[in-house]
C-alpha cells in the first residue's frame, strides 16, 4: 500500500522539521519512512500509527540523533584516511631521506637526489599535517603544552627551512636557521622541561 500525496507531505514536513541539515540524509530518511510507513499500513494499521512506529524504530531519540551519528561516520572516515596519509608521508620520506644518507657514508650516485625527495614531503607536509593533528587532539590541554607542542614544530620547520635554502643556495639560510635555534632554545625548551617538571610533580 502506497502513501498518498497527502502523507508523503506530513512525512516531508516531519523531516523537515527537525534539525537534520544533510539534503542526502533527508532524501534517505524519507525513502526509509515511507517504506515503513507503507508496510505498516499494508499490515491493516492506520497512518497516523505507522508513521509513530516508524519514527521510533528508525529514530526513537529524535531524527538529529541520527544526523549526529552520521557526522560524526564521516568525520571519523576522512580523519583516518588523512592519518593514513600523513603516516605514509612520513614512512617513506623518511626511508629515503636514510638511504640519501647512507649513500652519501659510502661515496654512492644519487645520495643528494634521494635525500632530496624525502626531506621535501617531511618538511613541507608531513611536518605541517602532524603538528595540525596533535593541536586538534590537544585543545583541551593547558596553555603551556600546546605552546610547548607549537613552538616544537614551529622550530622543526624553521631549521628544516634553512637546510632547504642552504641546498639551494638562497640568501635568508643562516637567519632561519638562527630564528629556528632562538624558538627551540628559549621557547621549546623551557616549555618543554616546565612539562617534565609539572609531570614529576603530579606523580608524586
Amino acid at each position: 500500500m502506497q502513501v498518498s500525496t497527502d502523507q508523503l507531505q506530513i512525512i516531508k514536513e516531519y523531516i523537515h522539521q527537525s534539525n537534520v541539515t544533510i539534503t542526502t540524509l533527508k532524501d534517505d530518511l524519507l525513502d526509509h519512512l515511507c517504506c515503513v510507513v507503507e508496510k505498516k499500513m499494508g499490515e491493516g494499521k492506520g497512518f497516523d500509527v505507522s508513521m509513530e512506529e516508524a519514527v521510533n524504530e528508525l529514530a526513537p531519540e529524535g531524527l538529529e540523533r541520527i544526523q549526529q551519528e552520521t557526522i560524526f561516520l564521516l568525520s571519523t572516515t576522512n580523519y583516518m584516511r588523512m592519518k593514513k596519509i600523513m603516516f605514509a608521508i612520513g614512512l617513506l620520506s623518511s626511508i629515503s631521506m636514510t638511504m640519501g644518507l647512507t649513500f652519501k657514508i659510502l661515496h654512492m650516485p644519487g645520495a643528494e637526489e634521494l635525500f632530496n625527495i624525502g626531506f621535501f614531503p617531511f618538511l613541507l607536509i608531513f611536518l605541517p599535517m602532524i603538528a595540525i593533528d596533535r593541536y586538534k587532539r590537544n585543545l583541551a590541554k593547558a596553555t603551556y603544552e600546546k605552546l610547548r607542542m607549537g613552538s616544537g614544530f614551529l622550530s622543526s620547520i624553521v631549521i628544516g627551512s634553512s637546510v632547504l635554502f642552504k641546498i639551494f643556495h638562497l640568501a635568508g639560510a643562516n637567519l632561519l636557521l638562527l630564528t629556528g635555534i632562538v624558538i627551540l632554545c628559549f621557547a621549546f625548551l623551557p616549555l618543554q622541561f616546565f612539562s617534565l617538571y609539572k609531570k614529576s610533580i603530579s606523580e608524586g
